[in-house]
């Protein structure tokens, strides 16, 4: 069995959390609670891609909202 979350050609959804991060997420699968939809279905690189972009700051919002932005982070 292939892993799902690795099919170039699959159905992708972007999900982000209360703490603002972000997965990807095979757009068959049902959302896990606590994660919402942002993007999708999308192709796997696309959603990647929005990752990219959007997500720039990888501590969880809790830690950053606490200490401040990181130099040269986009909010």
């Amino acid at each position: 069995m292939s892993n799902p979350f690795e099919q170039a050609d699959g159905a992708y959804l972007v999900l982000i959390n209360e703490e603002g991060q972000y997965s990807l997420w095979p757009a068959f699968a049902a959302v896990p609670d606590g994660w919402s939809t942002v993007l999708g279905p999308e192709t796997r690189q696309g959603c990647l891609d929005y990752i990219n972009v959007h997500w720039t700051d990888l501590r969880p919002r809790s830690l950053y909202d606490s200490s401040g932005p990181v130099h040269g982070a986009v909010q």
